[in-house]
């Protein structure tokens, strides 16, 4: 069997930076749920918890949630089957993998 060669996660640091540096609010997300696919703008968002909770608009399952602490935020995304997001028009990250 061949072996193929790999990079360590740092790897990741740039193109996930330039991904979650963008507006997420015209990107398109799939519920687990119910399979309804949408915008995160269309999400229903409550406040009323230690952090904030995104729910469906279709079937009101969880679909992201995002708590910050003084230090670091944890983003839990398991209700969303896939995050679609609008990037500029450029060429694609075409590194070593």
């Amino acid at each position: 069997m061949t072996e193929m060669s790999y990079v360590d996660g740092n790897m990741l640091d740039g193109p996930m930076r330039e991904l979650l540096t963008m507006d997420l609010s015209s990107a398109m997300g799939r519920c687990e749920n119910c399979g309804m696919t949408g915008s995160m703008a269309s999400l229903h968002v409550y406040s009323h918890a230690p952090g904030l909770v995104a729910r469906c608009p279709s079937c009101e399952a969880v679909m992201m949630r995002l708590v910050r602490g003084p230090d670091r935020a944890w983003l839990d995304m398991r209700g969303t089957t896939f995050l679609q997001v609008p990037m500029p028009m450029q060429q694609p990250f075409s590194g070593p993998l």
